[in-house]
């Protein structure tokens, strides 16, 4: 059984300005900025403006322009950093997963040979999300 969104989450605050974020893309429907946690080298996140808890109790109108952007960011992501591939993944409530409730797509750039950090292990410096972001939104651009 899922629980009613919260607004107070993370996203949230990122989407009403109360918190920062590393932002690389943005349009009416959908935010993309780069996760603090990072598993790998240009991780970034996607949410919908929409307030969603997860995909299970999203708006159907939500997914077709959340999922575009997602498309967008993997394509610069994988064509900005070089990289082999992309994981995209998105997780439905804490059992599998899902750490901030606001429904949310993260874009993991891959290399060959090269694994991901576990989920949450690291924060990021400062710096390195800046510099990653700088390349994204280039890519994007």
């Amino acid at each position: 059984m899922t629980t009613a969104y919260d607004p107070g989450n993370v996203f949230g605050k990122i989407l009403r300005g109360e918190l920062p974020a590393y932002k690389v893309y943005e349009d009416a429907h959908t935010l993309a900025f780069m996760d603090v946690m990072p598993q790998g080298r240009g991780h970034a996140l996607v949410i919908p403006k929409t307030p969603s808890r997860n995909l299970l109790d999203a708006d159907p109108a939500v997914l077709g322009p959340l999922y575009a952007t997602v498309q967008r960011v993997a394509k610069a992501a994988v064509a900005a950093f070089g990289a082999d591939g992309a994981v995209v993944t998105q997780f439905n409530e804490a059992e599998a997963g899902q750490t901030v409730f606001h429904l949310h797509v993260h874009v993991v750039p891959r290399f060959s040979g090269v694994s991901l950090r576990p989920h949450g292990s690291r924060k990021a410096e400062a710096d390195e999300l800046a510099a990653d972001a700088e390349i994204l939104r280039a890519a994007l651009a």
